[in-house]
């Protein structure tokens, strides 16, 4: 590997070479055609040149100490199997410089993060220090609101704690609901029976769902109660115990809908709300978004947390980010 250098950030230079004692996962860690050594090159401003398992660095001081972190860090990640793409790289990029999630970024291989789930098809870890401050309040409040935009994790994380508090046999049941609300457009009359009704709505839970447990424990657990997924509507009149609940897209609840679903909260539960509160799909003439009434009375009270992500938190391709950010600051 051999290009023009990158034009070096103002400061001290420096140069680093780093060994890695095996050989056969440099492909994983410089990417097609060295494309992951591109975009480090791109996003730190250092030159980088590979031979066999060693990497020379150089450019400014602090860019080439960042890089040398990444690599590291990407490279643990892959002994441990995680998957290397472009969004893992930005992340990771995005984290060196948080002093205070180092200890993920850089961590021995032998030695796994100290912020983790585990699911039955894969463990996750944070991506940004939203998250990271996120996975621990979903330990520690039991009423957590997550709010930001699309592709932050959200929903992903709470499903993936919630699966691995089932596994574990901590809750009893797992439930996932969100408004039955189409977004910007009317779909009509749909045919079936409820189930076939609602499920389009519900899509996006289960994804979630089939990518932390296998398809058939799904279906059984689906089969027998122990995950229950439904539109909010579903909810009155009922009492939650012994169970993890999650709803989506709650920025699509009404301030009524919002109050009957957090007064469903049971002994031994935890409950976690997801929304975007500037994505707001409720039909005209309707109410104000019951996210954000319920954001603004809970604010505060004791056992219950309020986590904020913003574009940066972005965890799918970049592009995504790059987008909310040019949504956000033309609605500033």
């Amino acid at each position: 590997m051999s290009r023009k250098p990158v034009p070096a950030q103002s400061g001290e230079r420096s140069r680093a070479e780093l060994t890695f004692d095996r050989p056969q996962l440099m492909p994983q860690l410089f990417g097609e055609f060295d494309k992951n050594l591109l975009l480090l090159e791109n996003r730190l401003g250092v030159y980088i040149t590979a031979r066999g398992n060693k990497v020379g660095l150089e450019g400014a001081a602090e860019a080439v100490a960042a890089a040398r972190d990444v690599l590291n860090g990407l490279y643990n990640r892959i002994i441990r199997g995680e998957i290397i793409d472009t969004g893992l790289i930005e992340a990771v990029i995005a984290m060196s410089a948080e002093p205070t999630l180092h200890g993920i970024i850089s961590a021995e291989a032998s030695a796994p993060p100290s912020i983790m789930i585990r699911t039955r098809k894969k463990t996750i870890v944070p991506r940004t220090m939203a998250q990271a401050h996120y996975m621990r309040e979903l330990l520690n409040n039991d009423i957590i609101f997550a709010l930001g935009p699309a592709g932050t994790g959200k929903t992903y994380i709470a499903v993936a704690q919630a699966v691995a508090q089932l596994i574990t046999g901590s809750i009893q049941r797992l439930i996932l609901s969100r408004p039955a609300v189409e977004a910007g457009e009317k779909l009509g009359f749909l045919p079936g029976d409820m189930k076939e009704k609602v499920d389009p709505y519900l899509r996006p839970l289960y994804d979630a769902l089939n990518d932390c447990l296998p398809a058939e424990q799904v279906e059984r657990r689906i089969a027998s109660g122990e995950i229950e997924i439904a539109p909010i509507a579903f909810m009155r009149g009922r009492t939650l115990a012994d169970a993890f609940i999650i709803l989506d897209e709650a920025q699509n609840t009404t301030p009524a809908q919002m109050k009957m679903f957090l007064t469903r909260f049971g002994e031994n539960s935890r409950m976690v709300v997801c929304g975007d509160p500037k994505q707001t799909d409720l039909p005209g003439g309707m109410s104000a978004s019951g996210l954000n009434d319920a954001v603004g009375r809970l604010d505060g009270v004791d056992g219950l947390s309020i986590c904020r992500f913003g574009a940066g938190d972005v965890v799918r391709h970049p592009i995504v980010g790059r987008i909310v950010e040019a949504y956000e600051g033309k609605d500033a």
